[in-house]
């Protein structure tokens, strides 16, 4: 079976002559969880706007591989990034929202879209898909931003800490969401919430001062593991 893995080498991004992100590389292979983890500020939203091209890296290289044979570069239609705070048209109905999603990116969407399953496996009640997004909750608009990706199917999903600021219901409800996904995606999920992304994530790595750490797996379960990261990110303070 093919695997798709994307892959960063030595991406640099620089404003004001700092930088945001400073020589990174990495390599993400589909069906894990890739825990971006830092401090507001760190240069978490600046790596995803480079891998979809929103942002123009400095320096470096961003690919896609689906099989020895077959390796590009990474484009703007391999990524789909879920945003902290949705930015959808609160004047539609979800139902129309997802049907005019639907719409403009048929010649994306591989299969044929049962639009009733979908929102139930998002866990939307039936009255809800038919109201104004204006009226929804913000996990509710979150969950359907999330859906949205789910029917185009990107290679790579990004979540731009997807889990901040719900109840404890609806980030249960979006995190085994994540979890019955990741077989089919790369997944990287940013957050500054160490707990979640042990709960969550099948690797970590700690960005700071644009500098990328990876964390040993195995060591997830130490007593003193969450101490030795926030040692890490709170190290040259001054320098943030």
């Amino acid at each position: 079976m093919n695997e798709t893995i994307l892959q960063t080498r030595n991406i640099t991004k620089k404003y004001g002559g700092k930088a945001a992100v400073d020589n990174i590389s990495m390599t993400i292979k589909k069906g894990d969880i890739y825990g971006l983890i830092g401090r507001n500020g760190a240069g978490k939203t600046t790596m995803f706007n480079c891998l979809t091209g929103n942002l123009t890296p400095d320096s470096g290289e961003i690919t896609m591989e689906f099989s020895p044979m077959e390796k590009r570069p990474a484009t703007f239609d391999d990524m789909g990034l879920v945003l902290a705070q949705p930015h959808l048209p609160e004047f539609m109905t979800g139902q129309e929202f997802l049907k005019f999603f639907i719409d403009i990116n048929k010649d994306k969407i591989d299969a044929a879209v049962d639009m009733d399953a979908d929102f139930t496996l998002i866990g939307f009640a039936h009255g809800d898909r038919h109201k104004l997004i204006r009226e929804y909750s913000y996990g509710m608009k979150n969950k359907l931003q999330i859906l949205a990706f789910l029917i185009l199917r990107p290679s790579v999903i990004l979540l731009d800490e997807p889990l901040t600021s719900f109840d404890v219901v609806v980030a249960l409800q979006i995190k085994n969401l994540i979890e019955s996904i990741k077989k089919d995606h790369v997944i990287i999920f940013s957050t500054h919430i160490l707990p979640l992304a042990q709960d969550l994530c099948d690797e970590i790595v700690i960005l700071h001062n644009g500098k990328l750490t990876e964390l040993d797996a195995s060591k997830t379960g130490d007593k003193d593991f969450e101490s030795q990261i926030i040692a890490m990110m709170t190290e040259d303070k001054a320098n943030d």
